[in-house]
């Protein structure tokens, strides 16, 4: 790829919309985590683990990546994880990201609501301090749980409704479709809190139609499948529904096989709102510079693409509308001095 394109990459300030903070436990973290906690994790090293990250489909790395996750114990647990995506993302030029995070492992783990959320929104707000990098957080329903279990999270998270500005739907996607928790999110709807949900990864385009129609979501997390429905793929142009899409999420889990067959191209020729992200970025091999690298280079995005990506997850951005201004106006300075 083009020296000049990879500098581009770095460069241009980035916003990123759909990252499950669980999904950026990097092994060398995971394993100093078991160590403070005297965990002892399945694996004999950093190394192995590695090796481990070969998944055929969603459920293998379902299995890891909540396997993973029984190492975060502590609010000092939750915070280092999240500073590490923090310090990550603020060396890629991030200005703006917007985390996942799911309480219902947590809790079904006997960890406290608040010891995750503390432990996160500390990080959070100790890195608009220290970077100027502005941040929302969105808890997930898992969807292979039920939906009464969905409304116990609902009830237990009032207590940080100030700073959850949004719920999800994610896990495994086949056999769950979104329509079995349409109660939780009209609830959730009546409360304020903002929507999206997964769906059209593994899931058909029936589950993008659900999660519109019968969740009233904001945005669609991955949407890959949209193409699939041309009556679909017209209203998400139409109606301008943010896409959050994952390049080497896909690849990983096997979704697409290689980046010259992503979907992504079409989409943005299709005229859909997509935007490019990281999803669980320790599992998938990149955060977001690699991700639009990938795309880059496998489907030949040039520096125009990557400014209309950008300019999607800041319109997509469920910052407020000054932040949202500020993003404009920083990519838009960026531009202009790239250009001169």
């Amino acid at each position: 790829m083009d020296a000049t394109l990879i500098d581009f990459i770095h460069d241009i300030p980035k916003v990123e919309l759909h990252c499950h903070i669980e999904g950026t436990l990097e092994p060398e973290l995971m394993f100093a985590l078991a160590q403070r906690n005297g965990i002892k994790l399945p694996f004999d090293s950093v190394d192995s683990l590695r090796d481990a990250y070969k998944f055929s489909e969603l459920q293998d790395f379902l299995n890891i990546y909540y396997a993973g996750m029984d190492v975060l114990r502590t609010e000092q647990d939750f915070f280092d994880l999240t500073w590490a995506y923090l310090e990550r993302i603020n060396g890629q030029n991030v200005r703006h990201t917007e985390i996942f995070f799911d309480p219902q492992a947590h809790v079904a783990r006997g960890i406290a609501l608040d010891t995750a959320v503390v432990g996160i929104t500390s990080a959070l707000d100790h890195a608009d301090r220290e970077f100027g990098v502005s941040s929302e957080l969105i808890m997930c329903f898992l969807r292979h749980l039920d939906e009464e279990d969905a409304f116990r999270t609902l009830e237990q998270a009032e207590a940080f409704r100030h700073r959850i500005r949004g719920v999800g739907l994610d896990s495994s996607e086949r056999g769950n479709p979104p329509e079995d928790f349409a109660r939780v999110f009209a609830e959730a709807a009546s409360r304020g809190y903002l929507r999206v949900a997964h769906a059209g990864e593994e899931g058909p385009p029936e589950y993008i139609y659900g999660a519109l129609d019968s969740l009233g979501v904001d945005r669609i997390d991955h949407g890959n499948s949209c193409l699939e429905d041309e009556d679909l793929v017209r209203r998400l142009a139409r109606e301008q529904v943010p896409l959050t899409v994952c390049p080497l999420s896909n690849i990983r889990l096997r979704v697409v096989s290689d980046m010259q067959s992503h979907p992504l191209a079409t989409m943005m020729a299709k005229g859909l709102r997509v935007t490019v992200n990281s999803d669980d970025p320790a599992y998938f091999g990149g955060y977001m510079n690699e991700n639009l690298a990938a795309v880059c280079e496998g489907l030949g995005l040039d520096q125009k693409c990557l400014v209309t990506l950008t300019r999607n997850a800041i319109d997509a951005a469920f910052a407020e509308e000054p932040r949202r201004q500020a993003l404009h106006e920083e990519l838009d300075v960026f531009v202009a001095s790239w250009n001169d």
